[in-house]
């Protein structure tokens, strides 16, 4: 995509991130914190996925869409921090023009394939506690498989529509971004056009990835509180409200950051406090999702135990 040239005639090819901090005696800090978060991060998913890979206990649809889960987490980070540790090292804070939609495309796909992930967990629950003698033929592998192929199509859809449209806009004079990555809010600020069409579409098409998800999980979850109180086991008991706490935690910290990101455009002047948004939408909660579907998951943590002690299990 070309950069568009601004009301005074001037073509915007590249702009400035001011990144997390501006005082260069802090960078250094900064840089260790985030190479730390995003080694955690990446290893506690992938440890996370090469556990329900390896562990035929695992081999079940709610680990299934976790694995993708942490896929996901992987790409999110890895789209952001990388990047952003590669200015704090080079005190380089431009990003061309194409690099900051590329970003923007990516770090949207990848999100909204979580959207619709976390909604097909909860279905999941939802068969498993509510409809249990017909779970094994409505989350059939086939079933499974295209959940998360229609996941990736309809946020791809959304990725390139955002993309789309942030790339109709004109760009001038300042091109100056207070974040550490391209996003639609921060671009929104410094476009010299009319944003009013952008921000409704963002509006709509929120309301389409996150209200109707939220909706069906919170229609799922109603039937499934109910299916518990009504278990004679508490020990059974225990364990649905387990696994399904543990998805909940998960759901609230994901929608409550990206609520309060992409909700209130137009309201106040983005400032600092959207920086430490961005870094729970792009660190805090990857790096929290393994940690959370493990804590309380002897599955999880015996296959992780049996991983790193390198007793495979026999298949």
């Amino acid at each position: 995509m070309q950069p568009k040239s601004g009301v005074n005639g001037t073509v915007v090819t590249e702009f400035i991130l001011l990144g997390l901090v501006e005082t260069p005696g802090l960078r250094p800090v900064v840089f260790v914190l985030f190479l730390f978060a995003y080694m955690v991060t990446v290893g506690g998913n992938l440890s996370i996925l090469a556990a329900i890979l390896v562990e035929p206990k695992l081999h079940t649809p709610m680990y299934f869409f976790l694995g993708h889960l942490s896929v996901l987490d992987v790409g999110c980070i890895t789209v952001t921090i990388p990047s952003m540790l590669c200015h704090l090292l080079s005190h380089k804070h431009t990003v061309p023009y194409g690099a900051c939609l590329s970003q923007l495309f990516f770090f949207h796909l990848l999100v909204g394939v979580d959207c619709f992930l976390l909604t097909a967990m909860a279905y999941d629950r939802f068969l498993a506690i509510c409809r249990p003698l017909t779970y094994s033929t409505r989350m059939s592998q086939e079933v499974q498989r295209i959940l998360v192929a229609v996941s990736w199509a309809c946020a791809f859809t959304n990725a390139l529509t955002h993309t789309v449209a942030i790339s109709t806009l004109n760009f001038c004079d300042p091109n100056v971004i207070n974040h550490f990555y391209c996003d639609l809010p921060q671009l929104f600020q410094l476009s010299c056009s009319s944003t009013q069409l952008n921000e409704l579409l963002l509006f709509a098409v929120g309301f389409i990835m996150a209200g109707s998800p939220m909706a069906l999980i919170f229609t799922s979850y109603v039937h499934v509180v109910f299916a518990v109180l009504r278990m004679h086991s508490v020990e059974g008991r225990k364990k649905a409200f387990s696994t399904c706490g543990s998805h909940l935690t998960v759901v609230a910290i994901f929608y409550g950051s990206g609520i309060f990101n992409y909700m209130r455009l137009g309201s106040a002047k983005l400032s600092d406090k959207d920086k430490a948004v961005g870094v729970f939408n792009t660190v805090i909660n990857p790096m929290l999702n393994p940690i959370i579907y493990s804590l309380r998951n002897p599955d999880v943590q015996g296959a992780l135990r049996r991983m790193l002690l390198g007793r495979w299990p026999l298949v």
